[in-house]
């Protein structure tokens, strides 16, 4: 005869059978991490360690034009780099709307080694500012609180005013670019034009590679979004005059450390052995006599410190060698604690 189960053994198997498939629902809705494809017909031109570079160079950037801004603007400014992503200018250019204005900006390189010539760069860096943030921008330079919320309609084209507004905006962080690059090589940014409506103009190459570097403003009440267009064939400049320069202060420093060695090795030092001291009264100074003794309050036996450029850097014993005067060394005092005693 099948067993019979009770009421509450009934209850509990549907309540594991519930849970049970709440459980395999939760694994199903559960989703999947995302990678992204890498595709091997075109690899990266930028490794890791350069894009890494680039993040810090920005860092450095947005500390910068964030202090200005806040003068221009008469409100805290806050500037972040959100991401710096290796891309295909055509997926740039797709993001762009029509009524988008970009800043072309002009790159100089300047070699330190000697008889370096300038390099200029053939493709423009482009800047690009959200429409809604250079408004509320250029409001406040005009003399608004910008705190209004207004709702800038697609496709908005800038007046013929809120272009050289525009310009005096980006003009001015755009000089301080270059502050950025200084501890790697001098490369100057200059503002060339305004470009409106990139989308109807070839700009460069779509299969051109190029580094996107995404900044996030926030100012006043608002936020906004600024980003740099680096083209790929720019960089490749920059970095080459980089390799160059460390290339060369690297041999450099070598060069320079053999000849800092030989130059010591034929210089002469002033050794200085003292076996005591003592302090003495200006009368009794003045009635010393020749064959008088003074007491160092020390035997001939104890040590004499032997001093190079006021710090004592031996210890050692009075003595005479081939009936010179003489110091035999018996201890060489390695830290600066024992220099400074």
């Amino acid at each position: 005869m099948a067993e019979v189960l009770s009421q509450s053994q009934i209850d509990a198997l549907l309540n594991s059978m519930r849970s049970g498939g709440e459980e395999a629902k939760a694994e199903e809705k559960k989703p999947e991490k995302k990678y992204r494809k890498y595709d091997f017909t075109t690899p990266r031109k930028f490794t890791k360690d350069r894009i890494k570079m680039l993040h810090g160079i920005f860092e450095n950037y947005t500390r910068v034009i964030s202090s200005r801004l806040n003068a221009q603007l008469r409100t805290t400014c806050a500037i972040e780099v959100e991401s710096i992503e290796e891309q295909k200018f055509y997926e740039f250019n797709n993001a762009l709307m029509e009524g988008d204005v970009l800043a072309m900006v002009d790159v100089t390189v300047h070699p330190r080694t000697e008889g370096g010539r300038d390099i200029e760069a053939e493709d423009p860096v482009m800047v690009y500012l959200s429409t809604q943030t250079a408004l509320g921008m250029m409001d406040r330079m005009m003399g608004s609180e910008g705190e209004s919320d207004r709702e800038i309609p697609m496709g908005y084209a800038y007046t013929d005013l809120e272009l050289q507004l525009y310009e005096l905006l980006l003009k001015d962080i755009i000089e301080l670019m270059g502050s950025s690059w200084e501890n790697y090589v001098p490369v100057s940014f200059a503002y060339e034009r305004t470009q409106v409506n990139p989308t109807l103009v070839t700009l460069l190459n779509l299969d051109e590679t190029v580094v996107l570097v995404d900044m996030k403003l926030t100012f006043g009440s608002g936020e906004g979004r600024m980003s740099v267009v680096l083209p790929g064939n720019v960089l490749m400049s920059i970095f080459g005059e980089v390799n160059r320069e460390s290339m060369g202060r690297k041999v450099a420093s070598e060069d320079n450390s053999d000849e800092i060695f030989d130059k010591l090795r034929d210089s002469t030092l002033e050794i200085v052995a003292e076996l005591g001291d003592t302090q003495l009264s200006l009368s009794d100074i003045y009635h010393l006599n020749v064959g008088d003794v003074v007491d160092l309050g020390r035997s001939k036996d104890s040590p004499v410190f032997l001093e190079i450029g006021g710090y004592q850097w031996f210890t050692g014993r009075m003595g005479t060698h081939k009936k010179n005067m003489a110091i035999k060394i018996d201890e060489v005092c390695y830290s600066a604690e024992q220099r400074s005693e």
